[in-house]
Parts: structure tokens; C-alpha cells; sequence
């Protein structure tokens, strides 16, 4: 099944809480993993960030929001349990809790005004929190990182625009560029004697795997706008590899490899690297080439060790 919004969460949670005198954070995770049948790997699905795992991410964010609302209080370092409050909400029997339903508590209310308020000190959503307008669901912390997935996607596909309209010689500037900044070819100016040369054999250059050279790549790089590289390429590529006895390689293109070609260099004796003008423009991204950075931000959480008192 899917993993469930943490607001379909806030109604089980609650009913957990009240089972118990008190529950740790981890404790309340693996009892709604268990009551919604969740798989072992929806369990170790992870945020785009790669650093938690969603399901974990949408109960913190419904004990949060039921905490702000005064039906569950902390107790100490990750423990919590339900409040008077809560309790009178489960003996109502709500079928469902969500925001709409948290905003008849003026705590809750007051909550949502203070997040949504401006830095200039206006109210940007208090009106749509007054009338019970649309709800979020999907916990901030997540919402953050798909919007910040969409944004790079899209930045990907613009890099990739300009590198299909580049010259050649712009296009051999930006491969370069890109293996320098991974930490291939030791400087720049090593890099350049031997990256984007016209060879022979299906091999356009050498590069220095390490920066003391103890280990040679070589490289081809095709800047085509449509066009697929097919298993022909990679046969001559791999050819010309054996002719020089090298046994690694990588295939740049602007372009995408066929299904044939890709099952080629998976199952070839030497090690070929594809890398299709997707993987480039998410390289490009990743290392800082072609891009600048214009903001950051920095996401921060409670540090529970700090409020500790000495426990």
C-alpha cells in the first residue's frame, strides 16, 4: 500500500498514545508500520534528502501538529503521551483528524499563524486558517525537498538544452570541467593535455583517474542534439579500448543509449561507463559546473541530546 500522509496518521497515533501511559517516537513508528501493513521497503523508503525515512518523517510531523494543538505533550528526550485534551477528542470518536479538524483548538490556531506569518510581520495565510481553506498534506520538511527536487529537475533539463546547442569545443570544455571537478585529472591544466584531443579508434581522450596518474581513463564524448548511441558505438569504443590494452572507459553523450547498448556495457569484460546527457546535466548540478548558487537555506530540528539535563 502506500505509505500514508501524515495527517491520515494523526487519528492512529492519537488511538496509540491513549493506549499507553507513554511511547517513545520510535516506539509509535513501529506500531502504525505495523497496523498499516507497510512493506519492509515502504518502511525504508527514503526523503529525497536521503537522510530519513519518510514514514518515519510523517509521524514526527502528526505528533508535532497534535502536540501544537495540546492532544499530545512531550515527557522527555523522544517520549510523549496523550493529553486530557486528547483524550476527550478519541471519546468523541472522530472518524478522521487533519488540520481542518485540529484549527478548533485556538493553540493549533495560534501555531499556524506564527508559521505563516511574513518576516515583514503580515499574516499570509490567516485568512485561508480562519475559514478552515485548504490543507496541507504533506508534512513541511517533505514538502521542502520535493519542491526542491522539482527545482533541480528543472534545472537539469536547461542545462541540457544549452549543452545540445553548444559547440563541439564547448561541449569538450564542459566534459572536462565535469571530470576535473569530480577529481579526475589532477588540475585543470593536466586535465587539458590529454582531454578533448581527436583520436583515433572511437577515442576522443585520456584522463588521469587520480591525481598522480597511477591509473588512465579514456574517453569518448558525442554532443548529439536526437540521436541515440547504439551498441555499434560502444562495440568500436570498446575495440579501440583493447587496441590501446585499457581496460576502462567512459561514453559521454547529450544524447541517450539504446536498451542494446546499455545491456552491452553491462555485460563488456572492461569496465565502460555511460553517461547520457541526463547524468550530465545531473553532474553538472552536483559538482557546480555551469550553475551558481543564487540562495541557501538551512534546515535545522531540535537537538533533544541538548535538552537532555544531564539524563
Amino acid at each position: 500500500m502506500a505509505i500514508p500522509d501524515y495527517e491520515t496518521l494523526m487519528l492512529p497515533l492519537l488511538k496509540v498514545a491513549g493506549e499507553r501511559e507513554e511511547l517513545t517516537v520510535r516506539d509509535a513508528i513501529e506500531e502504525l508500520a505495523e497496523r498499516f501493513g507497510l512493506s519492509e521497503e515502504e518502511r525504508e523508503e527514503l526523503l529525497p534528502s536521503g537522510r530519513q525515512r519518510r514514514f518515519d518523517n510523517r509521524v514526527s510531523w502528526a505528533r508535532t501538529y497534535m502536540k501544537e494543538a495540546g492532544l499530545l505533550e512531550a515527557t522527555g528526550r523522544g517520549r510523549f503521551r496523550i493529553t486530557a485534551l486528547g483524550r476527550e477528542v478519541l471519546a468523541q470518536k472522530p472518524e478522521r483528524i487533519d488540520q481542518g479538524f485540529l484549527r478548533r483548538f485556538p493553540a493549533f490556531v495560534e501555531f499556524q499563524i506564527r508559521k505563516s506569518r511574513r518576516r515583514d510581520g503580515t499574516l499570509g495565510a490567516e485568512t485561508a486558517l480562519a475559514t478552515g481553506a485548504s490543507s496541507e498534506t504533506v508534512a513541511p520538511e517533505e514538502a521542502i525537498a520535493e519542491a526542491f527536487e522539482r527545482h533541480r529537475s528543472a534545472l537539469e533539463s536547461e542545462l541540457l538544452d544549452y549543452l545540445k546547442r553548444a559547440s563541439p569545443a564547448f561541449f569538450e570544455q564542459v566534459v572536462l570541467d565535469v571530470l576535473v571537478a569530480m577529481g579526475y585529472g589532477g588540475s585543470w591544466e593536466d586535465a587539458a593535455q590529454v582531454v578533448g584531443r581527436s583520436g583515433d579508434g572511437g577515442i576522443d581522450g585520456v584522463i588521469k583517474q587520480d591525481p598522480l596518474g597511477l591509473d588512465v581513463v579514456y574517453v569518448q564524448a558525442k554532443r548529439w542534439t536526437d540521436q541515440s548511441i547504439g551498441r555499434p558505438h560502444l562495440q568500436q569504443f570498446a575495440g579501440a579500448l583493447r587496441g590501446r590494452g585499457a581496460s576502462k572507459g567512459v561514453f559521454i553523450t547529450t544524447g541517450k543509449f539504446t536498451a542494446d547498448a546499455v545491456e552491452y556495457a553491462n555485460g563488456n569484460p572492461d569496465r565502460i561507463v555511460l553517461i547520457d546527457g541526463r547524468e550530465l546535466a545531473r553532474l553538472m548540478v552536483l559538482h557546480g559546473v555551469g550553475v551558481t548558487t543564487t540562495r541557501r537555506y538551512e534546515l535545522k530540528r531540535v537537538d533533544s541530546d541538548y535538552f537532555a539535563e544531564g539524563s
